[in-house]
């Protein structure tokens, strides 16, 4: 049971970290590079990748970090093992925060643009933009704090 609690515990972080680095890429990186471009480019490329982006393995490390982080925490109710139990609590409710936040604010937002085609690319833009950034980055830094927390547990585990 000791080894299935660390696979778990393993597989959680992994998979948090992840995604966690996803989103700091777009934050860091992908989002500041478009930022640079036309309204016309800055659609069709995020069209693309909010297209591109659901593959198997983006939504495989995505849902199964939530998934990983919950049996981890069913894993550590035990007497004996709940020293990491707090950290893991605290990592599934801030990846929880990802979750809900892409699910209600990017997804939408990402479907908003994609339907609007490029008929209008600067009126597009002038509604996703701004939102799904200040939304990324909480992404960001929850699955960041996610991430930290389950170093910690890892240590205490």
């Amino acid at each position: 049971m000791e080894q299935l609690r660390s696979a778990v515990l393993a597989t959680a972080t992994l998979f948090v970290g992840l995604s966690a680095g996803v989103f700091f890429a777009y934050s860091t990186s992908v989002m500041l590079a478009l930022r640079r471009v036309d309204d016309r480019t800055f659609v069709d490329v995020m069209q693309k990748i909010n297209s591109a982006i659901l593959n198997g393995w983006f939504l495989g490390a995505y849902v199964g970090a939530l998934l990983a982080a919950i049996a981890a925490v069913l894993l550590h109710l035990g007497g004996t093992h709940r020293a990491a139990l707090p950290w893991l609590i605290a990592a599934t409710l801030l990846y929880a925060v990802v979750i809900v936040v892409t699910a209600t604010v990017n997804v939408p937002l990402n479907n908003q643009l994609d339907a609007a085609g490029l008929t209008d690319p600067a009126a597009a833009r002038a509604v996703f933009e701004a939102s799904w950034n200040r939304w990324n980055t909480v992404r960001t830094i929850s699955s960041a704090g996610a991430l930290l927390t389950l170093a910690i547990a890892l240590l205490r585990h």
